[in-house]
Parts: structure tokens; C-alpha cells; sequence
């Protein structure tokens, strides 16, 4: 399980600043393996995503996007599982 939170103005959230207040820079990378990336595009989409990279076909067999969300966060998704091919052997 992963746990996410926004940013906030407490003791804990005194630690952190989101990209939006730090001139966009970011100090994490996020890939989030979908089993159906053309629905989790629609879905960030509708939310009023911003897109970073278009949802496209890549070399090494995935189909991926990436997006903004509204604190500055860049995620990016897609079907590219490291663990699928160990799995299945």
C-alpha cells in the first residue's frame, strides 16, 4: 500500500512543498502500473489533468502517459510491469 497526502500546514507538512511553490521542481518520480492505460487517460483527463506527455506506445512494450496535478505533481502511468515477466516465469 502507498499512502498519498497534499500538502498541508502542520507540524508534519512544515517538512514538504509541493512543485507549485518551489518553481516546479520535483524531488520524486511517480510510475503507477495500470492494467488499461487508455481508462486511467480518460479518467485524469476528465479530472482536469494537465498532460505532460500524450498517452503513446513506447519501445519497451508499454502504453503510457504522464500529467500534472494541481499542486504541481508529475505522474506519470502506464502497463510497463518489471515484476510481470518474473511473475509469469
Amino acid at each position: 500500500m502507498i499512502m498519498l497526502g497534499s500538502a498541508r500546514e502542520d507540524e508534519f507538512g512544515s517538512n514538504f512543498k509541493p512543485p507549485n511553490d518551489t518553481g516546479g521542481i520535483e524531488t520524486r518520480s511517480v510510475y503507477i502500473v495500470v492494467p488499461d492505460a487508455d481508462a486511467a487517460y480518460a479518467r485524469a483527463m476528465a479530472a482536469g489533468a494537465e498532460l505532460i506527455r500524450p498517452l503513446q506506445g513506447t519501445g519497451y512494450g508499454s502504453r503510457e502517459f504522464a500529467v500534472r496535478d494541481p499542486e504541481g505533481h508529475t505522474w506519470t502511468a502506464g502497463t510497463y510491469d518489471p515484476w510481470a515477466e518474473t511473475e509469469q516465469a
